[in-house]
């Protein structure tokens, strides 16, 4: 169904200007259509139509998802301010928090036996969350087939553990998601190294996927549901995390707008030190599912949440040393490069924000 739709979209897209110049930090060779998302949301919504289930409980989602798709839409047309994605990213957030009902009320045993109960301050910190979660995801969004490939492994675990559980509705809706990205997928990843992709995500895209993302994080992390430990989502959204906290800290350091874009997220690292645009995307994919690995292992066998969430600090703390000290990390990579049989290829892809 999305294969249906970016075949329809783009040549309505290069028509009217929707497409992702060339230039800056932008390395790809040619116009390319920002429709990805747009295709992924129309299929979505349209399949929703063939699941026998109830969608009442998910109205607050699909408002919340519309709202931010449009935002996203009109920055992809003409850049808008940050403030702007801000404040709907934010009223987004409000709609799923207080009409939807999902909101972080309980954080878990991050600290100790004792479980943070958030009080008050449930639906600040659920918004706060819930944007970084978006922004994490939008930040992602830097090479052909790295954001859709990272949340389709993302969806896709919680695909599987939802349909364990017996939580049709949501493995239902989850499988929707996952056969949209799978059908962007093919006209974004590079599955020969030489070809660039024929469509991105766009900002509507990241930031429906974001908006998805932060809405299963909590709804599975919390009653009635509690599908998961707290912890444990935060290793299923691991590198998108680390990466954009990582990033952030590591531009304030330097005196510069946390939110100012540039090349020095993992992804350009790798790129640097010589591996090709599918290679550096395989290995991301592949530290994305080690993470969740991790996460679900804990999980399953019952190691206490502190442990697993201070084992993530010190992660953490390894990849921001690691990020704030690129230029050797480049070195050691780059030795890696030259001693194994990948072959490096040419550098395309929508440059990371």
């Amino acid at each position: 169904m999305t294969t249906g739709f970016i075949l329809l979209f783009k040549p309505l897209a290069s028509r009217i200007g929707l497409v992702d110049r060339p230039g800056g930090r932008k390395n790809h060779g040619h116009a390319t259509p920002l429709i990805g998302g747009v295709a992924i949301f129309c299929a979505f919504l349209l399949l929703l139509l063939t699941l026998d289930i109830s969608l009442g409980q998910w109205r607050a989602f699909f408002l919340a998802s519309a709202a931010v798709l449009i935002v996203g839409l009109l920055d992809d047309f003409q850049e808008i301010p940050p403030w702007s994605r801000f404040v709907a990213q934010i009223g987004a957030s409000l709609i799923i928090v207080l009409w939807g009902g999902v909101e972080l009320k309980n954080l878990g045993g991050l600290f100790s036996d004792h479980e943070v109960l958030l009080g008050v301050l449930a639906v600040p910190f659920s918004i706060f969350c819930s944007v970084g979660v978006i922004n994490a995801t939008n930040m992602l969004d830097g090479l052909d087939g790295l954001a859709g490939g990272v949340l389709l492994v993302f969806f896709s675990v919680l695909l599987v553990l939802a349909w364990r559980a017996g939580l049709n509705q949501d493995a239902g809706i989850l499988l929707l998601l996952c056969g949209a990205l799978v059908g962007f997928l093919l006209f974004n990843f590079r599955f020969v190294e030489a070809r660039s992709a024929q469509v991105f995500l766009g900002d509507a895209g990241t930031l429906f996927l974001g908006l998805a993302a932060t809405w299963f994080l909590m709804r599975f992390t919390q009653e009635p549901v509690n599908l998961l430990r707290p912890v444990t989502a935060i290793w299923l959204f691991a590198l998108p995390l680390m990466d954009t906290v990582a990033i952030m800290i590591r531009r304030t350091l330097l005196g510069r707008s946390p939110f100012a874009p540039d090349r020095e997220h993992f992804h350009h690292i790798l790129l640097v030190a010589g591996f090709g645009v599918r290679t550096t995307v395989l290995i991301m994919l592949g530290i994305s599912l080690l993470m969740a690995a991790i996460g679900l292992a804990g999980e399953w066998a019952g190691v206490p949440e502190f442990v697993m969430f201070y084992l993530f600090l010190l992660l953490f703390a390894a990849y921001f040393w690691g990020m704030h000290h690129a230029w050797k990390v480049m070195k050691a990579l780059r030795r890696v490069h030259d001693h194994s049989p990948w072959k490096a290829g040419k550098h395309e892809g929508k440059a990371g924000v």
